[in-house]
């Protein structure tokens, strides 16, 4: 399975790649991963591919072949697109965090109508949730990744407890409770 998850630095799009590549090792399968880090620590494009199977050569996800595409962010998911493979899913977040020359007033933003029809028109298979107003709700925006984590929980091949169980060994034991309450939120926001 190629996945492929795009944010903005400092969503935690490392640390969720890090929980699915060990969900799918506690699982028994090969895993690869590849991390893009870019202007990460200045807001800028942050993307990992993950694969997992039997056996996996090579740690990068070609163009057209990502089973699923995760974005923790709405301009990111329009940007990797071309990644997605015919059938394949996207889930990304609604949120909208523009790029600085946007912020600075240097070029004008893009609309959500557009980029909305832009993710429709490429993306049959789509599910947009809202997982960095939830970590708000939850009172650490630090936690959309694992919100993301469980919105996509049921397009991985595993089961919520082993996702459950890497948040348990991986986050600080302090915030161990908050995740969890995070990753169930994402569940539900898959069903919703």
């Amino acid at each position: 399975m190629n996945v492929l998850i795009a944010g903005v630095g400092g969503q935690g799009v490392i640390l969720f790649s890090e929980l699915l590549s060990n969900i799918a090792l506690d699982s028994g399968l090969d895993v690869k991963k590849s991390e893009v880090h870019g202007m990460a620590q200045r807001g800028g494009s942050v993307n990992t591919h993950v694969r997992f199977d039997t056996k996996v050569y090579s740690p990068l996800i070609e163009e057209g072949t990502a089973d699923l595409l995760v974005a923790f962010e709405k301009l990111e998911a329009v940007r990797y697109l071309h990644f997605l493979a015919p059938g394949g899913q996207l889930v990304y977040d609604d949120y909208r965090l523009e790029p600085v020359p946007v912020q600075l007033g240097l070029v004008p933003g893009a609309d959500d109508a557009d980029l909305d029809a832009r993710i429709a028109k490429r993306v049959g298979k789509r599910l947009r949730v809202q997982a960095f107003q939830v970590a708000l709700e939850l009172g650490n925006q630090r936690v959309q990744n694992v919100v993301m984590l469980g919105a996509v929980a049921r397009f991985l091949p595993f089961d919520a407890g082993a996702c459950r169980d890497s948040v348990r060994r991986m986050v600080k034991p302090k915030f161990v409770d908050l995740n969890l309450a995070a990753f169930d939120r994402g569940l539900e926001l898959a069903v919703d």
